[in-house]
């Protein structure tokens, strides 16, 4: 027995009876008919199956009379215009044929319609036109219990798959749904994966594929196999067509074989559509996400510019209704002051030639190790030979690292050396060990010893990614004081460019002050570069100075974007005595000495105006009173640099503050050199 409950409250059904009974007596009293059918449905629960039945009540009426009592209301032509306008409201109803004036007698039979499939496939529609339907496992599960109700199968399940490129994505519902987007969560495939699968006949060749048990299905493919590792017997895959385009399937999977079978899916066909139409709007959903990511990771709009983008987007957009040329209007912003500042790893270069030379070394010691032992084994003149080479290469090496030496010394291990080794490893375990042991020690693409050279890189990115994540967070803070367009570059330390005035404002608000703040702002931040810098340096494989350095330019300048290069740059040639000064600074020398500017925990700051000089003096004395600098400054004339004359420099010393040490796994000097 289905024990039932309605879907309709008891305001709902106190109004359905009271139109109802006005809809008889209208109809037996006066031969007015209204076309009223209130939908009542009730939902039970088959013990049977736990699922839910869905029944309509249906009145019938042939059983009940209805009974006049007194002077009824006269029908006149203003009485049924009321009657037909208010028809749906019992209020105004019984204004106008007071209910004391009517009596029924009789019974009234209610009779229950199952009409589970039709609820169901409106259920399944409700949900799939909602934006949100696939983007929580609630959700998800939500269209798996309908599915299971629509074909009276409580052990189904259901998953969708979408074509993504050459991926296949497939969803179901045990997916963790962590990012709200149904296919960023998803189990993805390759297409080439799907060969010879069902998948592939549904999702590829847009055929419905109904199989009844999969033990009996030949060839299986992999897919295949893992579905009945699962315990699936029986499954239904459907296409869903978005366009004329095959974007997907759907897929209904039970334990059972049988279950699912052609009759009992025909009524899939009313809701394929809608499916396809949630997925589609999914995948729309994760490539937004991609795009803000490209956005975000790839290209060179900054946000704090990127409402003009948008405003120069809309004039094409204007211009192309129009039939006007359609090239994109120039994105220049004008009178705009300009802040550069480098934190430059000290003797990059030197450090790199050093480790180099170290590998190449260890690489030719290991051959000659190898040679050595083999003539120990067989006594043969040539191999003494050939390590008298490999010695000589050493000799000249330790001397230091010259251009080409690195290609002269591989192509003389490759030609001379390695093609010996396959016959020495004939010599005994002992020579083929140490044969393994060198190849082991070989860097798989470049062919050579790369341990120190993989120490130098280690700690270029270490120190890189530590000095970046820093001044992400402080320019996070400079941005919330006024919006401005930044820039960061990494290589042997990193370098960030700075724009800030009214023209990069799209609702102005831009005030000379903002300037001198994010002056001060950067030489604090430089001054905390230098803390992390210091810190980290116990840390990296290789020790590693920074220096770091600070460019003034108190006359606004023009940037443009360059579109081929999708970037912003100097814009005129009147501006340009900037970019070269950036470009040469970093190894500036003081003048009528042979000392660099820029120096391991200090801070440089070029400027050519005595204005600038004394606007940062202010700086450095409030930085010396929180404790930042020392009260070390130096004030310096600089060489003449090629384009670039009269530059001059004040030069600050860090007050390390003491931190807590970092504690490497290992160090630099705990790291053995690679032997054989």
């Amino acid at each position: 027995m289905i024990r039932g409950r309605s879907n309709v409250d008891e305001a709902d059904r106190a109004y359905a009876r009271t139109v109802h009974a006005y809809a008889l007596l209208l109809k037996r009293i006066y031969h007015i008919d209204i076309d009223f059918d209130y939908p009542l449905i009730f939902t039970g629960t088959d013990p049977a199956t736990g699922l839910d039945c869905h029944f309509k009540a249906q009145w019938n009426t042939r059983f009940l009379e209805v009974q006049t009592v007194g002077d009824i209301p006269p029908m006149t032509d203003a009485l049924r215009r009321d009657i037909m306008t208010h028809r749906g409201h019992p209020e105004q109803l019984m204004r106008l044929l007071p209910p004391q004036h009517f009596v029924f007698h009789g019974f009234l039979v209610l009779n229950a319609l199952e009409v589970t499939a039709q609820e169901e496939l409106s259920s399944l529609k409700h949900h799939l036109i909602d934006r949100e339907s696939l983007i929580s496992r609630h959700r998800f599960h939500s269209l798996q219990g309908t599915l299971r109700t629509l074909f009276r199968q409580p052990d189904l399940f259901f998953s969708l798959a979408a074509r993504e490129g050459a991926q296949l994505l497939l969803l179901h519902a045990e997916t963790p749904l962590a990012y709200q987007c149904i296919y960023a969560d998803s189990t993805h495939y390759a297409t080439a994966e799907l060969d010879g699968s069902l998948y592939a006949r549904a999702v590829l060749q847009g055929e419905r594929v109904c199989i009844e048990d999969l033990t009996t299905y030949t060839p299986r493919s992999a897919i295949e196999e893992a579905m009945l590792l699962h315990g699936v017997r029986n499954c239904v895959i459907a296409p869903l067509v978005y366009q004329d385009s095959i974007i997907g399937a759907l897929i209904l999977r039970s334990p059972r074989p049988g279950a699912l079978h052609a009759l009992n899916t025909v009524q899939l066909q009313e809701v394929l559509p809608l499916f396809a139409m949630a997925v589609q709007r999914s995948m729309d959903e994760l490539n937004t996400r991609i795009q803000a990511v490209i956005k975000e990771q790839c290209t060179a709009i900054h946000p704090a510019v990127e409402w003009r983008f948008r405003q120069a987007a809309m004039h094409w957009g204007e211009r192309r209704q129009r039939g006007t040329p359609v090239e994109m209007e120039p994105i220049v912003f004008e009178d705009v002051y300009p802040l550069y500042g480098v934190s430059d790893i000290r003797g990059s270069s030197t450090h790199r030639n050093t480790a180099i030379q170290a590998d190449l070394i260890a690489h030719l010691e290991c051959a000659r190790e190898i040679l050595q032992l083999g003539h120990v084994y067989r006594t043969l003149p040539l191999l003494t030979a050939m390590s008298f080479h490999v010695s000589t290469h050493i000799a000249h090496l330790e001397t230091g690292l010259c251009a080409g030496d690195e290609t002269t010394v591989l192509d003389f291990l490759r030609r001379d050396i390695e093609p010996v080794f396959a016959y020495l490893h004939t010599y005994g375990s002992e020579v083929g060990a140490k044969i393994d042991t060198y190849r082991s020690l070989l860097h798989p693409r470049l062919g050579t010893f790369y341990q120190q050279r993989r120490d130098f890189e280690d700690s270029v990115m270490q120190l890189n990614e530590t000095l970046a994540a820093y001044l992400e967070g402080e320019e996070d803070k400079a941005q919330a004081m006024i919006p401005h367009y930044f820039e960061q570059h990494k290589s042997d330390g990193i370098e960030f460019g700075i724009y800030v005035g009214a023209s990069l404002l799209e609702h102005g608000g831009f005030d000379r002050m903002h300037v001198h703040n994010l002056r001060l702002w950067q030489l604090l931040a430089m001054c905390g570069l230098a803390q992390q810098a210091a810190h980290v340096k116990a840390a990296l494989k290789v020790p590693l100075d920074v220096a770091h350095l600070i460019l003034v330019q108190d006359t606004p300048l023009a940037i443009r974007f360059r579109f081929d290069e999708k970037r912003f740059d100097i814009d005129g040639a009147y501006n340009m005595h900037y970019e070269i000064v950036k470009k040469r600074i970093d190894k500036a020398m003081i003048k009528d000495t042979y000392e660099r500017l820029t120096q391991p925990g200090k801070i440089a700051i070029v400027y050519t105006q005595p204005r600038e000089a004394l606007e940062y003096r202010g700086y450095i004395a409030y930085l010396h009173a929180t404790g930042a600098l020392t009260d070390e400054v130096e004030t310096l004339a600089l060489e003449e640099l090629q384009g670039a004359q009269g530059l001059q420099a004040l030069r600050v010393t860090v007050a390390f503050q003491p931190l807590s040490p970092l504690r490497p796994e290992e160090t630099a000097e705990s790291v053995p050199r690679p032997t054989c």
